[in-house]
Protein backbone atom coordinates (compact mmCIF):
# COMPACT_ATOMS: atom_id res chain seq x y z
CA UNK A 1 0.00 0.00 0.00
CA UNK A 2 3.11 2.40 0.80
CA UNK A 3 4.59 1.19 -2.35
CA UNK A 4 1.48 1.93 -4.47
CA UNK A 5 1.20 5.57 -2.77
CA UNK A 6 4.59 6.71 -3.22
CA UNK A 7 4.07 5.55 -7.05
CA UNK A 8 1.43 7.56 -7.10
CA UNK A 9 2.54 10.88 -5.23
CA UNK A 10 5.81 10.02 -7.84
CA UNK A 11 3.84 10.01 -10.58
CA UNK A 12 2.07 13.27 -9.74
CA UNK A 13 4.80 15.35 -8.86
CA UNK A 14 6.22 14.28 -12.68
CA UNK A 15 2.95 15.18 -13.92
CA UNK A 16 2.82 19.04 -11.78
CA UNK A 17 6.54 19.58 -12.88
CA UNK A 18 5.71 18.67 -17.00
CA UNK A 19 2.96 20.99 -16.69
CA UNK A 20 5.21 23.64 -15.39
CA UNK A 21 7.66 22.92 -17.56
CA UNK A 22 5.03 23.34 -20.57
CA UNK A 23 3.01 26.04 -19.11
CA UNK A 24 3.78 28.35 -21.53
CA UNK A 25 3.73 26.63 -24.37
CA UNK A 26 1.05 27.44 -26.74
CA UNK A 27 -2.29 25.15 -27.54
CA UNK A 28 -1.54 24.42 -31.41
CA UNK A 29 -4.54 23.07 -31.42
CA UNK A 30 -6.35 26.52 -30.17
CA UNK A 31 -3.34 28.75 -32.47
CA UNK A 32 -5.01 26.82 -35.60
CA UNK A 33 -7.98 27.64 -34.87
CA UNK A 34 -6.86 31.34 -34.34
CA UNK A 35 -4.99 32.00 -37.42
CA UNK A 36 -7.64 29.85 -39.40
CA UNK A 37 -10.00 32.66 -38.01
CA UNK A 38 -7.68 35.63 -38.32
CA UNK A 39 -6.17 35.24 -41.59
CA UNK A 40 -8.93 33.95 -44.06
CA UNK A 41 -12.46 35.10 -42.05
CA UNK A 42 -11.21 38.45 -40.75
CA UNK A 43 -12.84 41.35 -40.29
CA UNK A 44 -10.28 44.05 -39.50
CA UNK A 45 -10.24 45.93 -42.47
CA UNK A 46 -14.12 46.03 -42.14
CA UNK A 47 -13.95 47.28 -38.83
CA UNK A 48 -10.82 49.96 -39.48
CA UNK A 49 -13.49 51.48 -42.58
CA UNK A 50 -16.03 51.85 -40.14
CA UNK A 51 -13.69 53.78 -38.10
CA UNK A 52 -12.19 55.48 -40.65
CA UNK A 53 -14.09 56.12 -43.72
CA UNK A 54 -17.76 56.60 -41.97
CA UNK A 55 -16.89 57.74 -38.30
CA UNK A 56 -14.22 60.28 -39.49
CA UNK A 57 -11.71 62.13 -37.45
CA UNK A 58 -11.41 61.25 -33.60
CA UNK A 59 -10.66 64.37 -31.38
CA UNK A 60 -11.52 64.44 -28.46
CA UNK A 61 -14.97 65.95 -28.82
CA UNK A 62 -17.76 64.85 -30.68
CA UNK A 63 -15.95 63.09 -33.24
CA UNK A 64 -14.56 60.89 -30.16
CA UNK A 65 -17.74 60.24 -28.76
CA UNK A 66 -19.00 59.36 -32.71
CA UNK A 67 -16.69 56.15 -32.92
CA UNK A 68 -16.31 55.68 -29.39
CA UNK A 69 -20.53 54.50 -29.35
CA UNK A 70 -20.08 53.03 -32.67
CA UNK A 71 -17.06 50.60 -31.33
CA UNK A 72 -19.07 50.16 -27.91
CA UNK A 73 -22.14 49.08 -29.87
CA UNK A 74 -19.92 46.78 -32.49
CA UNK A 75 -18.38 45.19 -29.08
CA UNK A 76 -21.86 44.63 -27.49
CA UNK A 77 -22.90 42.98 -30.83
CA UNK A 78 -20.46 40.43 -31.37
CA UNK A 79 -21.14 39.16 -27.89
CA UNK A 80 -19.05 40.74 -24.90
CA UNK A 81 -20.26 41.79 -22.00
CA UNK A 82 -20.01 44.67 -19.61
CA UNK A 83 -19.27 46.92 -22.76
CA UNK A 84 -19.63 50.66 -21.80
CA UNK A 85 -18.20 54.04 -21.89
CA UNK A 86 -16.18 54.83 -18.91
CA UNK A 87 -15.84 58.14 -17.65
CA UNK A 88 -12.01 59.23 -16.64
CA UNK A 89 -12.48 62.30 -15.81
CA UNK A 90 -12.36 66.02 -16.63
CA UNK A 91 -10.88 66.85 -20.20
CA UNK A 92 -12.55 69.73 -21.24
CA UNK A 93 -13.78 71.28 -24.73
CA UNK A 94 -14.21 69.33 -27.68
CA UNK A 95 -13.75 71.02 -30.75
CA UNK A 96 -14.17 70.45 -34.48
CA UNK A 97 -14.24 72.04 -37.69
CA UNK A 98 -17.04 73.32 -39.77
CA UNK A 99 -15.43 74.59 -42.48
CA UNK A 100 -11.54 75.46 -44.06
CA UNK A 101 -10.80 77.58 -47.24
CA UNK A 102 -7.93 79.58 -47.74
CA UNK A 103 -6.96 80.87 -51.34
CA UNK A 104 -4.57 83.74 -52.83
CA UNK A 105 -6.23 86.20 -55.10
CA UNK A 106 -3.18 88.07 -55.77
CA UNK A 107 -0.71 88.81 -57.70
CA UNK A 108 -2.64 85.79 -58.82
CA UNK A 109 -5.22 82.96 -57.97
CA UNK A 110 -3.84 79.83 -56.19
CA UNK A 111 -5.41 77.28 -53.80
CA UNK A 112 -3.69 76.58 -50.38
CA UNK A 113 -3.69 73.52 -48.74
CA UNK A 114 -4.43 74.11 -45.43
CA UNK A 115 -5.73 72.15 -42.09
CA UNK A 116 -6.19 74.71 -38.39
CA UNK A 117 -4.64 73.84 -35.72
CA UNK A 118 -6.90 72.10 -32.96
CA UNK A 119 -8.81 74.02 -30.68
CA UNK A 120 -8.38 77.39 -32.51
CA UNK A 121 -10.17 79.81 -33.72
CA UNK A 122 -12.19 80.99 -37.06
CA UNK A 123 -12.67 84.22 -39.31
CA UNK A 124 -16.70 83.29 -39.20
CA UNK A 125 -17.18 84.21 -42.65
CA UNK A 126 -15.55 84.67 -46.11
CA UNK A 127 -13.06 87.51 -45.16
CA UNK A 128 -9.96 89.56 -47.77
CA UNK A 129 -6.70 90.71 -45.85
CA UNK A 130 -3.24 91.28 -46.74
CA UNK A 131 0.10 89.21 -45.57
CA UNK A 132 2.11 90.64 -42.72
CA UNK A 133 4.96 89.09 -42.79
CA UNK A 134 7.39 89.43 -39.51
CA UNK A 135 11.46 88.30 -39.99
CA UNK A 136 11.96 88.12 -36.18
CA UNK A 137 13.15 85.66 -34.05
CA UNK A 138 13.63 87.90 -30.70
CA UNK A 139 9.76 88.01 -28.57
CA UNK A 140 10.72 91.34 -27.59
CA UNK A 141 11.12 92.47 -30.81
CA UNK A 142 7.53 91.80 -31.79
CA UNK A 143 6.19 94.42 -30.12
CA UNK A 144 6.96 96.63 -32.90
CA UNK A 145 4.44 95.08 -35.05
CA UNK A 146 1.34 95.94 -32.25
CA UNK A 147 0.19 98.35 -34.17
CA UNK A 148 0.37 96.93 -37.46
CA UNK A 149 -1.63 93.54 -36.96
CA UNK A 150 -5.16 94.65 -37.57
CA UNK A 151 -6.98 92.16 -40.16
CA UNK A 152 -4.05 91.16 -41.24
CA UNK A 153 -2.66 87.11 -42.10
CA UNK A 154 0.56 86.89 -39.97
CA UNK A 155 3.29 85.11 -42.02
CA UNK A 156 6.56 84.51 -39.86
CA UNK A 157 9.75 83.94 -41.07
CA UNK A 158 11.22 80.49 -41.43
CA UNK A 159 14.92 79.34 -41.93
CA UNK A 160 13.23 76.22 -44.03
CA UNK A 161 14.78 75.00 -47.36
CA UNK A 162 13.00 72.12 -49.34
CA UNK A 163 15.26 69.21 -51.19
CA UNK A 164 14.37 66.08 -52.47
CA UNK A 165 14.52 63.04 -50.68
CA UNK A 166 16.41 60.12 -51.76
CA UNK A 167 15.21 57.54 -49.33
CA UNK A 168 11.93 55.44 -50.01
CA UNK A 169 8.67 57.09 -48.06
CA UNK A 170 7.83 53.04 -46.10
CA UNK A 171 10.22 50.85 -44.56
CA UNK A 172 10.23 47.45 -42.89
CA UNK A 173 12.26 46.32 -40.59
CA UNK A 174 15.42 44.37 -42.04
CA UNK A 175 16.54 41.20 -40.05
CA UNK A 176 19.89 43.35 -38.87
CA UNK A 177 17.42 45.55 -37.33
CA UNK A 178 15.55 43.20 -35.53
CA UNK A 179 18.62 41.54 -34.43
CA UNK A 180 20.20 44.54 -32.94
CA UNK A 181 17.08 44.80 -31.00
CA UNK A 182 17.15 41.88 -29.35
CA UNK A 183 20.66 42.31 -28.57
CA UNK A 184 19.46 45.46 -27.01
CA UNK A 185 20.97 48.12 -29.45
CA UNK A 186 19.82 50.87 -30.99
CA UNK A 187 18.41 50.84 -34.61
CA UNK A 188 19.34 53.83 -36.56
CA UNK A 189 16.51 56.17 -36.99
CA UNK A 190 15.97 59.00 -39.35
CA UNK A 191 18.16 61.93 -37.33
CA UNK A 192 17.25 64.72 -39.54
CA UNK A 193 13.24 64.04 -38.56
CA UNK A 194 14.16 64.04 -34.96
CA UNK A 195 16.41 67.15 -35.57
CA UNK A 196 13.01 68.91 -37.09
CA UNK A 197 11.25 68.17 -34.23
CA UNK A 198 13.64 69.73 -31.78
CA UNK A 199 13.68 72.68 -33.44
CA UNK A 200 10.13 72.73 -33.94
CA UNK A 201 10.42 73.01 -30.16
CA UNK A 202 12.63 75.13 -29.40
CA UNK A 203 10.76 77.75 -31.55
CA UNK A 204 7.09 77.24 -29.49
CA UNK A 205 7.40 80.12 -26.83
CA UNK A 206 8.13 82.59 -29.72
CA UNK A 207 5.54 81.20 -31.95
CA UNK A 208 3.00 81.08 -28.59
CA UNK A 209 3.89 85.09 -27.80
CA UNK A 210 3.08 85.68 -31.29
CA UNK A 211 0.23 84.15 -31.04
CA UNK A 212 -1.12 86.11 -28.55
CA UNK A 213 0.06 89.45 -29.76
CA UNK A 214 -1.67 88.77 -32.98
CA UNK A 215 -5.21 87.87 -31.19
CA UNK A 216 -4.49 91.23 -29.04
CA UNK A 217 -4.09 93.33 -32.07
CA UNK A 218 -6.83 92.33 -34.31
CA UNK A 219 -5.37 90.12 -36.92
CA UNK A 220 -7.62 87.59 -38.84
CA UNK A 221 -5.21 84.42 -38.72
CA UNK A 222 -1.61 83.19 -38.29
CA UNK A 223 -0.04 80.64 -40.56
CA UNK A 224 2.29 78.32 -39.68
CA UNK A 225 4.10 75.18 -41.00
CA UNK A 226 7.06 72.34 -40.69
CA UNK A 227 9.95 71.60 -43.01
CA UNK A 228 7.95 68.32 -43.05
CA UNK A 229 5.11 69.64 -44.56
CA UNK A 230 5.96 68.79 -48.05
CA UNK A 231 4.92 67.17 -50.50
CA UNK A 232 1.12 67.78 -49.49
CA UNK A 233 1.24 65.80 -46.78
CA UNK A 234 0.93 68.68 -43.85
CA UNK A 235 1.41 67.65 -39.77
CA UNK A 236 -0.95 68.78 -37.72
CA UNK A 237 -1.62 68.85 -34.18
CA UNK A 238 -2.65 71.59 -31.90
CA UNK A 239 -2.59 73.93 -28.81
CA UNK A 240 -4.86 71.60 -26.48
CA UNK A 241 -3.93 73.87 -23.34
CA UNK A 242 -6.40 76.40 -24.99
CA UNK A 243 -9.28 72.67 -23.98
CA UNK A 244 -8.87 73.42 -20.53
CA UNK A 245 -12.01 74.17 -18.76
CA UNK A 246 -12.06 77.74 -17.99
CA UNK A 247 -10.16 79.27 -20.45
CA UNK A 248 -11.50 81.07 -23.09
CA UNK A 249 -10.64 79.77 -26.06
CA UNK A 250 -8.74 81.58 -29.14
CA UNK A 251 -10.67 83.70 -31.65
CA UNK A 252 -7.51 83.50 -33.77
CA UNK A 253 -7.99 81.36 -36.92
CA UNK A 254 -4.43 79.18 -37.04
CA UNK A 255 -3.56 77.50 -39.91
CA UNK A 256 -1.33 74.93 -40.82
CA UNK A 257 -0.05 75.13 -44.78
CA UNK A 258 2.14 73.15 -46.80
CA UNK A 259 5.64 74.41 -46.69
CA UNK A 260 5.54 75.19 -50.32
CA UNK A 261 3.23 77.52 -50.27
CA UNK A 262 4.69 79.10 -46.99
CA UNK A 263 7.94 79.45 -48.77
CA UNK A 264 6.31 81.17 -51.69
CA UNK A 265 4.65 83.57 -49.89
CA UNK A 266 7.26 84.44 -47.45
CA UNK A 267 9.52 85.13 -50.93
CA UNK A 268 7.31 87.11 -52.40
CA UNK A 269 6.27 89.24 -49.30
CA UNK A 270 10.29 90.08 -48.88
CA UNK A 271 10.44 91.17 -52.19
CA UNK A 272 7.88 93.57 -51.27
CA UNK A 273 5.45 92.06 -53.58
CA UNK A 274 1.78 92.94 -52.48
CA UNK A 275 -0.43 89.52 -51.70
CA UNK A 276 -3.76 89.18 -51.03
CA UNK A 277 -5.51 86.21 -49.53
CA UNK A 278 -9.07 84.99 -49.01
CA UNK A 279 -10.35 82.74 -46.14
CA UNK A 280 -13.22 81.52 -44.39
CA UNK A 281 -12.71 79.41 -41.59
CA UNK A 282 -15.23 78.00 -38.72
CA UNK A 283 -14.42 76.20 -35.76
CA UNK A 284 -16.62 75.11 -33.16
CA UNK A 285 -15.95 74.41 -29.27
CA UNK A 286 -18.56 72.33 -27.34
CA UNK A 287 -19.12 72.23 -23.51
CA UNK A 288 -21.98 70.46 -22.85
CA UNK A 289 -20.04 67.82 -21.68
CA UNK A 290 -16.69 68.31 -20.63
CA UNK A 291 -15.24 64.84 -19.66
CA UNK A 292 -13.22 62.25 -21.16
CA UNK A 293 -14.17 58.63 -21.77
CA UNK A 294 -13.12 55.04 -22.42
CA UNK A 295 -14.65 52.47 -24.21
CA UNK A 296 -14.16 49.22 -22.26
CA UNK A 297 -15.73 45.74 -22.78
CA UNK A 298 -15.31 42.19 -21.63
CA UNK A 299 -15.17 38.46 -22.71
CA UNK A 300 -15.77 36.97 -19.11
CA UNK A 301 -13.39 34.49 -17.55
CA UNK A 302 -14.45 30.81 -17.06
CA UNK A 303 -11.73 29.31 -13.79
CA UNK A 304 -13.84 29.72 -10.89
CA UNK A 305 -10.18 30.81 -9.20
CA UNK A 306 -9.02 32.99 -11.80
CA UNK A 307 -12.23 34.80 -13.35
CA UNK A 308 -11.55 37.68 -11.26
CA UNK A 309 -8.01 38.53 -12.65
CA UNK A 310 -7.95 40.47 -15.60
CA UNK A 311 -5.52 40.30 -18.99
CA UNK A 312 -6.29 43.74 -20.70
CA UNK A 313 -5.57 44.58 -24.48
CA UNK A 314 -6.10 48.14 -25.80
CA UNK A 315 -5.32 50.94 -28.48
CA UNK A 316 -6.21 54.36 -28.35
CA UNK A 317 -9.25 55.78 -30.15
CA UNK A 318 -8.89 59.31 -30.19
CA UNK A 319 -6.89 61.16 -33.48
CA UNK A 320 -6.00 64.32 -34.61
CA UNK A 321 -8.21 65.64 -37.04
CA UNK A 322 -6.81 66.62 -40.65
CA UNK A 323 -7.47 62.99 -41.60
CA UNK A 324 -9.18 59.94 -40.64
CA UNK A 325 -6.54 58.73 -37.82
CA UNK A 326 -6.27 55.12 -39.80
CA UNK A 327 -2.43 54.33 -39.05
CA UNK A 328 -2.75 56.69 -35.90
CA UNK A 329 -4.40 54.61 -34.31
CA UNK A 330 -7.49 53.25 -35.47
CA UNK A 331 -4.92 50.80 -37.06
CA UNK A 332 -4.63 49.77 -33.56
CA UNK A 333 -8.11 49.79 -32.28
CA UNK A 334 -9.17 47.64 -35.13
CA UNK A 335 -6.69 45.28 -34.07
CA UNK A 336 -7.80 45.04 -31.00
CA UNK A 337 -11.23 44.94 -31.56
CA UNK A 338 -10.62 42.05 -34.23
CA UNK A 339 -8.43 40.01 -31.43
CA UNK A 340 -11.62 39.97 -29.47
CA UNK A 341 -13.72 38.97 -32.24
CA UNK A 342 -11.69 36.16 -32.85
CA UNK A 343 -11.95 34.57 -29.66
CA UNK A 344 -15.38 35.28 -29.17
CA UNK A 345 -16.33 33.71 -32.57
CA UNK A 346 -14.20 30.86 -31.62
CA UNK A 347 -16.02 30.42 -28.37
CA UNK A 348 -12.97 29.72 -26.97
CA UNK A 349 -13.66 29.88 -22.89
CA UNK A 350 -10.19 31.67 -21.34
CA UNK A 351 -9.66 31.17 -17.55
CA UNK A 352 -8.90 34.69 -16.63
CA UNK A 353 -11.29 37.87 -17.90
CA UNK A 354 -10.23 39.23 -21.32
CA UNK A 355 -11.04 43.35 -21.20
CA UNK A 356 -10.29 45.34 -24.05
CA UNK A 357 -10.14 49.09 -23.60
CA UNK A 358 -10.05 51.41 -26.14
CA UNK A 359 -8.61 54.78 -24.41
CA UNK A 360 -9.17 58.76 -25.37
CA UNK A 361 -6.99 61.73 -25.27
CA UNK A 362 -3.91 60.06 -25.76
CA UNK A 363 -2.58 62.53 -28.01
CA UNK A 364 -2.74 65.06 -25.58
CA UNK A 365 -0.92 62.90 -22.86
CA UNK A 366 -1.82 59.51 -22.21
CA UNK A 367 -5.17 61.06 -20.22
CA UNK A 368 -7.34 57.92 -20.57
CA UNK A 369 -5.30 55.15 -20.03
CA UNK A 370 -3.03 57.10 -17.08
CA UNK A 371 -6.52 58.09 -15.32
CA UNK A 372 -8.00 54.48 -15.40
CA UNK A 373 -4.58 53.05 -14.31
CA UNK A 374 -5.03 55.54 -11.16
CA UNK A 375 -8.40 54.96 -10.90
CA UNK A 376 -8.96 51.20 -10.86
CA UNK A 377 -5.16 49.97 -10.12
CA UNK A 378 -3.62 52.07 -7.59
CA UNK A 379 -4.52 53.35 -3.96
CA UNK A 380 -3.70 56.99 -4.29
CA UNK A 381 -3.48 57.21 -0.08
CA UNK A 382 -0.85 54.38 -0.03
CA UNK A 383 0.75 54.47 -3.93
CA UNK A 384 0.39 50.96 -3.65
CA UNK A 385 -1.27 48.53 -5.49
CA UNK A 386 -5.16 48.00 -5.25
CA UNK A 387 -6.68 44.78 -5.16
CA UNK A 388 -7.96 45.03 -8.67
CA UNK A 389 -4.26 46.25 -9.31
CA UNK A 390 -2.84 42.76 -7.71
CA UNK A 391 -5.14 40.95 -10.49
CA UNK A 392 -3.95 42.78 -13.45
CA UNK A 393 -2.48 39.59 -15.10
CA UNK A 394 -0.92 41.74 -18.26
CA UNK A 395 -1.25 44.83 -20.64
CA UNK A 396 -0.75 44.43 -24.32
CA UNK A 397 -0.85 47.58 -26.79
CA UNK A 398 -0.90 48.38 -30.54
CA UNK A 399 -0.30 51.71 -31.40
CA UNK A 400 2.76 52.13 -33.86
CA UNK A 401 1.06 52.41 -37.24
CA UNK A 402 -0.20 49.23 -40.02
CA UNK A 403 3.03 47.63 -39.90
CA UNK A 404 2.71 44.17 -39.46
CA UNK A 405 3.84 42.82 -35.35
CA UNK A 406 7.55 41.12 -35.70
CA UNK A 407 7.88 41.01 -31.73
CA UNK A 408 7.34 42.50 -28.53
CA UNK A 409 9.74 44.91 -26.55
CA UNK A 410 9.98 43.64 -23.20
CA UNK A 411 10.23 46.97 -21.13
CA UNK A 412 13.29 46.01 -19.45
CA UNK A 413 10.85 42.74 -17.67
CA UNK A 414 13.37 40.04 -18.43
CA UNK A 415 11.88 37.32 -16.94
CA UNK A 416 9.09 37.88 -19.50
CA UNK A 417 11.48 37.07 -22.37
CA UNK A 418 10.96 32.98 -22.23
CA UNK A 419 7.82 33.17 -21.77
CA UNK A 420 6.95 35.60 -24.78
CA UNK A 421 9.59 33.86 -27.07
CA UNK A 422 7.68 30.23 -26.56
CA UNK A 423 4.46 31.98 -27.57
CA UNK A 424 6.31 33.55 -31.38
CA UNK A 425 7.30 30.34 -32.35
CA UNK A 426 4.08 29.64 -33.68
CA UNK A 427 4.34 33.06 -35.58
CA UNK A 428 8.15 32.93 -36.93
CA UNK A 429 6.77 32.26 -40.46
CA UNK A 430 4.66 35.40 -40.48
CA UNK A 431 7.97 37.60 -39.29
CA UNK A 432 7.32 37.94 -35.71
CA UNK A 433 9.88 36.20 -34.01
CA UNK A 434 12.09 39.01 -32.14
CA UNK A 435 12.25 39.69 -28.13
CA UNK A 436 13.50 43.04 -27.67
CA UNK A 437 14.84 43.32 -23.74
CA UNK A 438 14.70 47.51 -24.26
CA UNK A 439 11.36 49.88 -23.14
CA UNK A 440 9.82 51.76 -25.97
CA UNK A 441 7.27 54.42 -24.94
CA UNK A 442 5.26 57.12 -26.22
CA UNK A 443 1.93 55.34 -26.13
CA UNK A 444 -0.69 53.66 -23.65
CA UNK A 445 1.40 50.70 -21.87
CA UNK A 446 3.56 53.64 -20.18
CA UNK A 447 0.37 54.14 -18.44
CA UNK A 448 0.59 50.37 -16.78
CA UNK A 449 4.72 50.24 -16.97
CA UNK A 450 4.88 52.84 -14.64
CA UNK A 451 3.54 51.47 -11.90
CA UNK A 452 5.17 48.45 -12.31
CA UNK A 453 2.29 46.41 -13.81
CA UNK A 454 2.57 44.31 -16.85
CA UNK A 455 2.35 46.20 -19.78
CA UNK A 456 3.88 45.89 -23.11
CA UNK A 457 3.69 47.30 -26.83
CA UNK A 458 4.65 45.22 -30.01
CA UNK A 459 7.44 45.49 -32.36
CA UNK A 460 5.56 46.92 -35.72
CA UNK A 461 7.12 47.39 -39.38
CA UNK A 462 7.36 51.40 -39.57
CA UNK A 463 5.94 51.03 -43.23
CA UNK A 464 5.02 55.20 -43.93
CA UNK A 465 4.11 56.07 -40.10
CA UNK A 466 6.69 58.32 -39.49
CA UNK A 467 7.64 60.25 -43.30
CA UNK A 468 3.54 60.24 -44.40
CA UNK A 469 0.76 59.18 -42.07
CA UNK A 470 1.52 60.17 -38.30
CA UNK A 471 -0.35 63.25 -37.33
CA UNK A 472 -0.97 64.05 -40.87
CA UNK A 473 -3.45 65.04 -43.57
CA UNK A 474 -2.37 61.83 -45.36
CA UNK A 475 -3.44 59.39 -42.73
CA UNK A 476 -6.42 57.79 -44.18
CA UNK A 477 -8.07 54.41 -44.69
CA UNK A 478 -5.67 53.72 -47.72
CA UNK A 479 -2.59 54.11 -46.09
CA UNK A 480 -3.43 51.02 -44.53
CA UNK A 481 -1.96 47.24 -45.43
CA UNK A 482 -4.75 44.73 -45.11
CA UNK A 483 -2.68 41.40 -44.88
CA UNK A 484 -0.41 43.38 -41.97
CA UNK A 485 -3.41 43.99 -39.50
CA UNK A 486 -4.41 40.66 -40.23
CA UNK A 487 -1.02 39.12 -39.19
CA UNK A 488 -1.28 41.59 -36.18
CA UNK A 489 -4.69 40.86 -34.76
CA UNK A 490 -3.64 36.94 -35.34
CA UNK A 491 -0.78 37.55 -32.96
CA UNK A 492 -2.62 39.74 -29.95
CA UNK A 493 -5.33 37.30 -29.96
CA UNK A 494 -2.95 34.44 -29.26
CA UNK A 495 -0.84 36.40 -26.85
CA UNK A 496 -4.09 37.31 -25.10
CA UNK A 497 -5.46 33.99 -25.05
CA UNK A 498 -2.05 32.48 -23.90
CA UNK A 499 -1.75 35.44 -21.17
CA UNK A 500 -5.33 34.56 -19.87
CA UNK A 501 -5.01 30.62 -19.88
CA UNK A 502 -1.79 30.71 -17.96
CA UNK A 503 -1.66 29.30 -14.37
CA UNK A 504 0.72 32.72 -12.87
CA UNK A 505 -0.04 35.79 -13.98
CA UNK A 506 2.77 37.79 -16.08
CA UNK A 507 5.89 38.09 -13.73
CA UNK A 508 6.64 41.80 -13.09
CA UNK A 509 9.96 43.03 -13.65
CA UNK A 510 10.07 44.39 -9.90
CA UNK A 511 7.68 45.10 -7.28
CA UNK A 512 4.75 46.68 -8.17
CA UNK A 513 4.40 50.25 -6.17
CA UNK A 514 3.86 48.71 -2.98
CA UNK A 515 3.48 44.81 -4.27
CA UNK A 516 5.52 42.36 -3.55
CA UNK A 517 5.17 40.34 -6.99
CA UNK A 518 3.73 37.62 -8.18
Amino acid sequence: MKRRLLLLSLLTCFSLASVAQQDDKPDLAVVKQIREEGLTRSKVMETAFYLTDVNGPRLQGPGFMKAANWSKNKLAEWGLQNAKLESWGEWGKGWEIERSYIAMTAPYYKTIIAVPRAWSGGTEKMQQAEVLYIDESDTTALEGYRNKLKNKVILLHQPFAISPSFNADAKRFTESDLEKMAKDESVARDSSYRSLIAAMRTRNAFNQKMRKLAKQGGALAILNTSQLSKDGTLFVSGDFANAATGIAHDELADLTISVEDYLSLSRMAKAGVPIKLELDVKTKFYTTDTKGYNVIAEIPGSDPKLKDEVVMLGAHLDSWHAATGATDNAAGCSVMMEAVRILKTLGLKPRRTIRIALWSGEEQGLHGSKNYVTKHFVDPATNKLTKEGEQLAAYFNVDNGTGKIRGIYLQNNTAAGPIFAKWLEPFHDLGAATIAPKSSGGTDHVSFDRVGLAGFGFIQDGIEYSTRTHHTNMDTYDHLIADDLKQASTIVASFVYNAAMRDQKIPLKKPALGDAGR
